[in-house]
């Protein structure tokens, strides 16, 4: 599998449309996964805008082109569950001080690990996980799905993971990352 930082969904019949624009940013790479593509690049605030400029000019590359696109600034490989959720952690400490008094909760897409890794008992784990070490720095914070500060985004690829953290307004600015 590719090393890789961004994740694309891509509606069937736009899987062609798809590639050919996101070639335009980089090397998009298929993936032994039905209409997922990653693609490694170095500027994800530049790929964000350009898919804001794609989605305002021409809505429907993401109603039949583009499903989902998402960057990830923590990587990691993994070959256990236990080994991702170690992983998976350590990369979610990063956010910490991001998450003190915010409301939030964490929403994975996972492809492989079928019947080893659960998307929603791994978004739990870290959810509890984060409270914790939240309450124990006397930063506490909250769960909630309806109208969260952030989510904390975890995709899975195989056996490599990617996470970020993304605040209420780059999710209104950038829905096509597709969170919830």
């Amino acid at each position: 599998m590719h090393d890789w930082n961004v994740v694309v969904s891509v509606f069937e019949h736009g899987f062609r449309r798809a590639r050919d624009l996101l070639e335009t940013l980089g090397p998009a790479h298929k993936t032994d996964y039905f209409n997922v593509l990653v693609m490694k690049l170095e500027d994800s605030e530049g790929f964000l805008r350009t898919l804001k400029e794609w989605s305002d000019r021409d809505p429907e590359i993401f109603t039949q082109c583009i499903s989902r696109a998402i960057p990830l600034t923590a990587l990691f490989g993994f070959q256990t569950p236990p080994e991702f959720e170690a992983k998976a952690r350590e990369a979610t400490a990063r956010w910490l001080r991001d998450l003190a008094g915010a409301r939030f909760h964490v929403r994975m897409h996972r492809r492989g690990f079928a019947g080893r890794l659960s998307s929603q008992n791994e978004e739990r784990f870290l959810d509890e996980f984060l409270l914790t070490k939240l309450d124990e720095a006397g930063m506490p914070a909250s769960i909630d799905f309806q109208d969260p500060d952030a989510i904390l985004a975890v995709e899975t690829v195989g056996q490599r993971a990617g996470l970020s953290l993304w605040t209420r307004d780059q999710l209104r600015a950038y829905p096509f990352l597709g969170l919830d």
